[in-house]
């Protein structure tokens, strides 16, 4: 007699990660910017994530054109929060004429120097998320001392010495709420592939005790508030 087959339980289905609006992506996809798509998609569901399971704002150090505000507004306006970028427009470090990322077209033609603003609101007004956004136009250590709002995401992509990053990981990491989210954008464990200030901030938010790995996307990193302190 044949064996008979014991019947096989159905698989639950894998959940899908949040994904931005299409016409959010395709905006995204067409904005001034370095963040790569599977990056973008990353930091999306992140953000997405934490808005959602927090309802608090979500805020971004280094907004440059506004590529990645695009993302962390789309999971703001679907959870009904706000979405903070802070940058004084005048470009990082890499940014400035002779470096590997100069963009000529970013330079102010009276004043000659950088100005990404206007770039950054025809990005978020081209995209129909004007309102979902706070953008907050000086130094990011200035904003830091004025803030006094818990956080449901931090992402880190402001310069990239070893001084500002290590300042924005201090000044905006004791505002992620318990739960929350710090993101941390290009974390080269090879110094060959990048700068290396962002991986040591990463590296000491880990050691902390304070933030547990949540994932790695290329050069993102998602950490989860688990403790107190930075």
């Amino acid at each position: 007699m044949p064996a008979v087959s014991e019947p096989v339980s159905p698989q639950p289905a894998t959940p899908q990660a949040a994904a931005p609006q299409p016409a959010t992506l395709a905006a995204f996809e067409s904005a001034k910017g370095f963040m790569p798509a599977a990056e973008g998609l990353a930091l999306y569901a992140a953000a997405a994530e934490a808005a959602d399971a927090l309802r608090l704002p979500l805020l971004e150090v280094g907004t440059y054109c506004g590529r990645s505000t695009l993302l962390l507004a789309d999971a703001a306006r679907a959870a009904g929060v706000t979405a903070v970028t802070v940058d004084h427009h005048r470009g990082s470090e890499e940014q400035q004429p002779g470096w590997e990322y100069h963009d000529a077209t970013t330079v102010d033609p009276e004043l000659g120097v950088m100005d990404t603003l206007p770039t950054f609101r025809r990005t978020l007004h081209r995209a129909g998320l004007e309102e979902h956004v706070l953008a907050l136009v000086g130094r990011s250590p200035q904003a830091a001392r004025l803030w006094g709002t818990p956080l449901g995401l931090v992402f880190i992509d402001g310069g990239h010495t070893d001084e500002h990053a290590n300042g924005d990981y201090e000044e905006w990491a004791p505002h992620v709420a318990r739960g929350g989210l710090l993101v941390v954008h290009d974390v080269f464990p090879d110094p060959a592939d990048g700068g290396q200030a962002p991986y040591r901030v990463y590296l000491r938010a880990l050691a902390s005790g304070a933030f547990t790995e949540v994932s790695v996307t290329d050069s993102l990193r998602v950490l989860r508030r688990t403790g107190p302190g930075i």
